[in-house]
């Protein structure tokens, strides 16, 4: 997956969050709903992480095609 394509995911998954996002603040939102949203975020992370990994390998001259995504765990896991 280029960065391109991610980058797309990444903006589909955020479409999808805010729709979700806006029946949840409107208190319509199923349990399905609700659990997806999480999966969301989730995904978003992970689609973020792999291309900030795709970007650091690029720019030390490494295979940005090396990156992978990384499981829930290490990146939930993250500290700002």
């Amino acid at each position: 997956m280029g960065d391109e394509d991610i980058i797309t995911r990444i903006n589909d998954l955020a479409h999808e969050e805010h729709q979700l996002f806006e029946k949840e603040s409107e208190g319509k939102a199923s349990t399905r709903e609700r659990e997806r949203l999480k999966e969301i975020q989730v995904q978003l992370d992970q689609c973020w992480d792999l291309l900030h990994q795709r970007r650091a390998r690029r720019s030390a001259g490494m295979d940005p095609d090396q990156a992978a995504v990384r499981p829930e765990t290490t990146v939930e896991g993250y500290v700002g």
